[in-house]
This record gives C-alpha cells, sequence and structure tokens, in this order.
C-alpha cells in the first residue's frame, strides 16, 4: 500500500490500522524464533525500522492461523512510503491454499480478495494513495501518481485505487 507520504505519521495510521483490519495476533521482530519464544514489540514505525519487518499471525480465508508479516519501503525524496503485508507461500502451502494453477506466476482469487478485503478495512481508518495485491508485487506497478485516478484496463495484479474518497478494486485479469 502506497501511503502517499513520506511521514512517520502517516506510516504508523496504516501500520495501526491494516495490523487491526487483519486481526493480527502479536507484533513480533525476529524471524529467527518462533513467536512463543520471544516477547511482543511495539506495531509501531520504529520497530518496523529496528527490526526490518513485522510478524504476527492471522486467520487465513481456511481459518487456519498462519504467519505474516509486513515491511517498509521508504520513499525517502523520490516518492510516497510503501507498506507491503504478506503471507508467505509456505503458509498457504500448509494451509492447503492453491496459488499456482499451472500459470507462470502465483495467484489465487481467493487470497487476494480476501488481501483486498483487509486493505479495504485498514483504508476506512487509514486512507492510502494504491494498493497492490499479487504476489511479489513491490516494485512491479506504477505508483499512484502515474496512475491518475484510472485503474489499469489489463491488470496482472490487483489494484486497489481510490477516487473521490471510495476504494475501487480491480482483481487481476491478465
Amino acid at each position: 500500500m502506497e501511503t502517499g507520504s513520506t511521514g512517520d505519521a502517516e506510516l504508523q495510521a496504516l501500520l495501526s490500522a491494516l495490523w487491526s483490519a487483519a486481526q493480527v495476533q502479536g507484533c513480533y521482530g525476529r524471524r529467527d524464533c518462533e513467536p512463543y519464544e520471544q516477547e511482543e514489540v511495539p506495531c509501531t514505525v520504529a520497530s518496523l525500522a529496528e527490526y526490518g519487518q513485522l510478524l504476527g499471525q492471522i486467520r487465513l480465508p481456511t481459518g487456519q492461523l498462519a504467519v505474516c508479516g509486513c515491511d517498509v519501503i521508504r520513499g525517502g525524496d523520490a516518492g510516497s512510503d510503501w507498506l507491503d503485508f504478506y503471507v508467505p507461500t509456505g503458509a498457504l502451502d500448509k494451509a492447503g491454499i492453491s496459488y499456482w494453477g499451472g500459470r507462470p506466476f502465483f495467484r489465487s482469487a481467493v487470497v487476494d480478495d480476501w488481501l483486498a478485503g483487509i486493505a479495504a478495512k485498514a483504508f476506512e481508518e487509514a486512507p492510502f494513495s494504491l494498493g497492490i495485491v499479487g504476489w511479489m508485487v513491490s516494485g512491479l506497478a506504477e505508483d499512484a501518481a502515474s496512475l491518475a485516478g484510472e485503474m489499469p484496463q489489463k491488470r496482472g495484479m490487483g489494484y486497489l485505487l481510490p477516487r473521490d474518497g471510495v476504494l475501487h478494486y480491480g482483481p487481476a485479469n491478465d
């Protein structure tokens, strides 16, 4: 999700809204041990900076508990920040969620729509300028400014694009 700014306050608002919308359980900084083996960390931009990512557990559409995480790509002078939220493919494998389907890329309409729903809930609390849904999409799509409010007709990934304060979802169709 593109925050639309490079400010810590906007990034924190989106991080908090996302964690709440996804109903993430816990917040941890280390990926080298299980959640029960470490202390929780605050779900903050400062923790993101310290650990490089934040991890938690989320209930998948199948009802199974799985690891999830987020990291941030700071835009600096070049543009706005991006907050990436993910569920590792290994967690999808364990849950029996199919995401391959013989295509030359990973895609699951079930997971994409579920993630888009989480982003839409987060948007209600902390509007963002653009959301992208898919596998390893960071850096693969335009930014909000280049889209100028227009949804791409052919989409290799899902787009969440606000227009007039309303978030519109265009699922992958290519």
